[in-house]
């Protein structure tokens, strides 16, 4: 610590001259911003602009608790005047907590001040010096989560005992040191270590950050090795700044849930089980359970309408003594039986059905009402069908999905048009490939030529799962979109962005900052290729009973070749009959 160094830090501790920055960290299910961190950058002007030196000379100063409760106040201040949404993740020294926070209540002071509430805030354990008194730390932490707050550990892998500090104080968030996610698409070894952390997180009940995401490869690993690593920060997203984003402003791939194929409702697995009344007696029920013993569940019925449900197993146990006989002889059914039951309409598919019965914590899950749309009674199901035919499911489309994206491929593509065209409701066709990639590939290789293929099939599928639609892989760098008559245009003209935002990034620098690269052709002359781009073509489909699936596919691909005429990422439309290019298409 030089001379001119203390004498900043105490001009900034006595002029509160610090500035705030915040960094989101997003939820990538949700595709929305989860929460800030809250950063602290030194005068300008100083030496003690980098917060690691601030630090530092603050330590050597024995001033480190004084400018960690500054940095709090100034963080929570700006939080509120800000307004962001989510959650405030907050950077808090161990060594303050257990010497005057711990004591004073100054975060919860900070906070009233405000008017922040504290479930809104998460201190997230620093270290810069280890802790030793591991019984006062849990006492402080457990001091916190009384008053609302939650606790997070940062640097998971760096510093000092952060693998004891997670087993000592079960913080409800542990940030992974960015030096494990960084190249994680180019090291086997770094994701074999986060299967494990995300393994002892979900033991723990504790949820991952995932820290230091900077470039789209190292983001699609990380969706790609586990869709539960949700929360994620970084470059990537977002880099710290004064005034955050208060919405994520770009797409990430959405968690993909299994879609069933046409007529896989609840309906296909609907057992007709005889009801029973409420009227029903029990010994009437008891005799009914044991002629038949398959039967597991009984539904009760009044007036078509299913009321209650009585399961094998509970009833039976309602006879294990002498006097159950005697108790239950005059007793009606509606008396004994669980009012606690899922009801699925029959229409409701099976990936819907099977999240329904997922979410259902508080419900005996095993066999479930089916009912139609009026709530009728129609039979039972059981959750063994259930799995069974989500697995028959899952084992065809692996089957038929394009090996690189996991998209669906072609076969799919064909059963999944037809049933469209089948439900008589008009619909958008669109054929999605891309522009100058053959020269990309050769320049680069197949192995970056398949991370642009994965990069645009990611974007395709949360614009397309977003609005509700269908998206699959055709083969190499062609893409089938299937939308809705109204989102089309909008989902189409956001794809079209969002590339264009993308496509840099592929290039190395020097032929980023030319806008593309030189080339031989097989005339043996150089050529310059412009950037990769995406050109759309799109038929809407308003008479499905007049089209097929074959002809709409022939006429798709005659409108590509129009589209890829047009330089840049492009737009191209048939609207009856005729093509036109809309005013909103991209170019560069």
């Amino acid at each position: 610590m030089t001379a001119q160094e203390a004498q900043w830090l105490n001009q900034i501790i006595a002029t509160e001259e610090l500035h705030v920055l915040f960094q989101p960290i997003v939820d990538a299910n949700q595709q929305a911003i989860y929460g800030y961190e809250a950063l602290i950058r030194g005068p300008k002007t100083s030496p003690l602009h980098s917060p690691l030196r601030l630090f530092e000379v603050a330590t050597q100063a024995g001033l480190l608790v004084d400018l960690d409760l500054l940095c709090r106040r100034l963080a929570i201040q700006r939080f509120a005047e800000l307004e962001l949404p989510g959650l405030l993740f907050l950077n808090v020294m161990p060594l303050t907590i257990v010497e005057r926070d711990f004591r004073e209540g100054l975060t919860l002071s900070f906070i009233q001040e405000s008017g922040l509430p504290a479930e809104r805030v998460v201190i997230e354990l620093t270290e810069h010096v280890p802790i030793h008194d591991y019984d006062l730390m849990r006492q402080a932490v457990a001091h916190y989560r009384d008053m609302g707050f939650q606790v997070a550990l940062d640097d998971l892998g760096a510093g000092h005992s952060s693998l004891r500090h997670w087993s000592e104080l079960r913080p409800d968030f542990v940030k992974l040191d960015r030096h494990f996610i960084s190249g994680i698409d180019q090291e086997p070894a770094k994701r074999e270590f986060l299967r494990s952390i995300l393994d002892v997180a979900r033991s723990l009940d504790c949820q991952l950050i995932a820290e230091g995401v900077e470039t789209a490869a190292e983001h699609l690993c990380l969706w790609e090795l586990d869709r539960g690593l949700a929360l994620l920060q970084g470059f990537y997203f977002a880099r710290p700044s004064p005034h955050p984003p208060l919405q994520l402003h770009m797409l990430l791939p959405a968690t993909t849930q299994l879609k069933s194929p046409a007529g896989r409702t609840a309906h296909s697995i609907l057992r007709s089980i005889s009801t029973v009344t409420p009227a029903c007696s029990v010994p009437e029920l008891a005799e009914r359970f044991r002629d038949m013993t398959s039967l597991r569940c009984v539904a009760v019925v009044d007036e078509g309408v299913p009321i209650a449900v009585v399961r094998r197993n509970a009833f039976l146990t309602l006879f294990t003594n002498p006097y159950s006989h005697a108790l239950y002889a005059k007793r009606r059914v509606l008396e004994i039986a669980d009012p606690k039951m899922l009801v699925a309409e029959a229409d409701l598919s099976l990936e819907a059905l099977s999240q329904q019965l997922t979410d259902s914590r508080d419900i005996e899950q095993e066999d479930f009402v089916i009912v139609d749309s009026h709530g009728r009674y129609l039979g039972m199901g059981n959750i063994v069908d259930l799995l069974r035919e989500i697995t028959a499911i899952q084992v065809r489309q692996a089957r038929h999905a394009n090996p690189l994206t996991g998209l669906p491929g072609n076969i799919l593509i064909n059963e999944t048009l037809v049933t469209y065209l089948d439900q008589s409701e008009g619909f958008a066709a669109a054929y999605v490939d891309l522009d100058n990639f053959k020269a990309f590939n050769d320049a680069y290789g197949y192995a970056r030529g398949d991370h642009v293929i994965i990069s645009l099939s990611r974007l395709l599928q949360a614009q397309v799962e977003s609005a509700g639609g269908f998206i699959g892989h055709i083969g190499g760098d062609d893409f089938m979109m299937l939308l809705p008559l109204e989102q089309w245009e909008g989902v189409c003209q956001q794809i079209l962005h969002s590339f264009e935002v993308m496509a840099p990034g592929f290039y190395e620098d020097a032929d980023r900052q030319q806008g593309g690269i030189h080339i031989e052709n097989r005339q043996g002359a150089v050529a310059f290729i412009p950037f990769v781009s995406v050109s759309i073509a799109v038929k809407p489909v308003t008479d499905t009973a007049r089209c097929k699936a074959l002809d709409i596919a022939a006429q798709l691909s005659e409108l590509k070749h129009q589209a890829k005429k047009i330089a840049g990422n492009s737009l191209f439309v048939e609207r009856r009959g005729c093509c036109v290019v809309p005013a909103g298409n991209r170019q560069r």
